[in-house]
């Protein structure tokens, strides 16, 4: 009983850990100034199918979860919800929002970012500006990369796109399945 009750709280404690701990943009920002880190910024739509894919078999992947939870503020952002986000010097919103269950407008900030398909994911630097963005569903094992390159400021490095193909040549997955 006590190896059965040992697992159980083993397998609990694995699948907590490996669970994305999402932020809001504000709260990302606000975390930023105490602890610089980057922003993953996951841009979704309740309607996307692949963007449910993504969240549940992609960010939820445990090696993905966990490198992001450590060295990532990861944010989740409704690409036409109605929130009021202060950034850059303004505020975005949605003016033309309609509460209703199917395709919405595009929110300011979706559209400030350059985001014009879901899902998206733009990856932000320690003082919020915008590094680069990557559009359409991912594995865990294509986001993989992206997440080491950027955190690791590899992109600051490479300036070519053989330089790039020799980094991915020479990456490394930590994934196994």
């Amino acid at each position: 009983m006590k190896k059965f009750t040992a697992i159980l709280l083993l397998l609990i404690f694995t699948t907590a850990s490996a669970q994305l701990k999402w932020m809001t943009l504000d709260e990302a920002r606000a975390a930023q100034k105490v602890t610089p880190k980057k922003i993953l910024i996951d841009f979704y739509a309740d309607w996307c199918g692949p963007c449910k894919v993504m969240e549940k078999k992609t960010y939820n992947h445990p090696q993905i979860a966990e490198y992001l939870n450590q060295n990532y503020y990861p944010v989740k952002f409704d690409a036409e919800g109605n929130q009021k986000i202060e950034i850059y010097g303004r505020v975005f919103s949605n003016p033309d929002f309609q509460n209703k269950k199917r395709r919405n407008a595009m929110h300011e900030l979706t559209q400030y970012m350059n985001v014009n398909a879901v899902p998206s994911i733009v990856f932000l630097d320690e003082q919020s500006n915008p590094i680069t963005m990557l559009q359409g569903a991912l594995t865990a094992r294509e986001l993989e990369p992206y997440i080491y390159f950027f955190a690791n400021d590899e992109h600051l490095k490479i300036k070519t796109r053989e330089e790039w193909e020799n980094y991915q040549k020479k990456f490394k997955s930590k994934i196994k399945d």
